[in-house]
């Protein structure tokens, strides 16, 4: 009997080759869009953000050219508190989230699972590049094409959700991804990628929060690190560490921010030196896969698009670590994940929590 796998379609060319491939292997495909965002919202959003009601009508084309089923599951209320309210208070609190990791953890891989599970499935998959290593222990790994590769946004998986998890496209270039995809006649094969955090439409943060939060613009100070004031802003939450756009003063070396205040509703900006940082601390840590020494050297990434760079780790409990680079690294900003790595493999993630002197 064929092993069945409910695959998560959002309506773009990666899902879409993921489930073929899957059918092609041999498995009994489900395929599965998630509705998390109002109907009345989804039809503002530009062509290149997901969760529009052409993605679901793109995804339900595909399952018919592939022959599958297909099923849209509504998760608005999961994804708004895991999701949304989370993306919301961390703004107002000062910090920078990060909803993909929090969505992949808690929507994609937790509530989808469940679903999946109660479909009697053996397996969920999505069209993420990356991939798993199983030799008896689940490891998740980079996507053999680096410049697409995806596992920092799944660091905070378990290994029991990597078990019942599947990556088609690990081992894959997105160019070649494209090209099966126009082989195989499917109608997304030339949809351009998401570009957009999918709840924020035209990915006006600011308008955003305001709405949601129930806030109107507040004028604060933006100083220097000596205190003195430079300029204007008109709400704590619309910037973050390492930004320099939208500060709008003149000054003779670029400024950048270096910490937002929003008890005081203060920006304050430095040159460049002033966002690079050594130290920091991390919490919420999820171990994927188990140092037995509490202090070793790893590859760590602050941020999605941010290069790997050498760092010492020390665990100070089960789920918090104090790092420190080898080098200085630009805007390490809490409400970021830092995820650990050795080579390929990601030992795991947690939350930059503040930077360390």
């Amino acid at each position: 009997m064929s092993k069945r796998v409910l695959v998560a379609m959002s309506g773009g060319v990666d899902s879409s080759v993921a489930a073929a491939i899957l059918k092609e292997q041999g498995f009994d495909v489900i395929g599965a869009t998630m509705k998390i965002w109002p109907k009345e919202l989804c039809g503002t959003h530009k062509e290149r953000s997901c969760c529009s009601l052409r993605d679901v009508e793109d995804a339900r084309r595909v399952c018919d050219a592939l022959n599958i089923r297909h099923y849209v599951l509504n998760f608005e209320k999961v994804f708004q508190k895991e999701v949304i309210d989370y993306f919301t208070r961390e703004y107002m609190t000062g910090r920078t989230p990060n909803p993909c990791i929090v969505c992949n953890e808690k929507v994609k891989f937790g509530s989808l699972l469940r679903k999946a599970e109660a479909l009697e499935c053996d397996f969920i998959a999505t069209g993420h590049y990356a991939r798993i290593g199983r030799n008896g222990f689940c490891r998740l790994r980079e996507s053999s094409d680096k410049a697409k590769d995806q596992s920092y946004v799944l660091a905070m998986l378990t290994e029991k959700q990597l078990r019942k998890t599947l990556f088609p496209l690990g081992d894959l270039k997105k160019a070649d991804v494209r090209k099966k995809a126009k082989t195989l006649g499917l109608c997304v094969h030339e949809k351009p990628d998401s570009q957009e955090i999918c709840f924020v439409p035209g990915n006006n943060y600011s308008e955003f929060i305001r709405e949601r939060c129930g806030v109107s613009e507040e004028e604060g100070d933006i100083i220097n690190l000596s205190g003195r004031t430079l300029g204007k802003h008109k709400g704590f939450w619309n910037f973050t560490i390492g930004q320099r756009r939208g500060l709008r003063i003149s000054h003779k070396e670029p400024l950048y921010v270096t910490d937002v205040n929003p008890g005081k509703n203060l920006i304050v900006v430095g040159e460049a030196f002033g966002i690079k940082k050594k130290r920091f601390k991390v919490t919420g840590i999820n171990w994927i896969s188990k140092k037995t020494q509490p202090d070793f050297e790893a590859e760590v990434k602050i941020r999605y698009a941010h290069k790997k760079a050498r760092a010492r780790v020390r665990i100070t409990d089960g789920a918090a670590a104090e790092v420190e680079f080898h080098e200085p690294q630009k805007a390490i900003t809490p409400g970021q994940a830092a995820v650990f790595y050795e080579k390929e493999d990601v030992l795991g993630g947690g939350w930059i929590e503040k930077t360390l002197a």
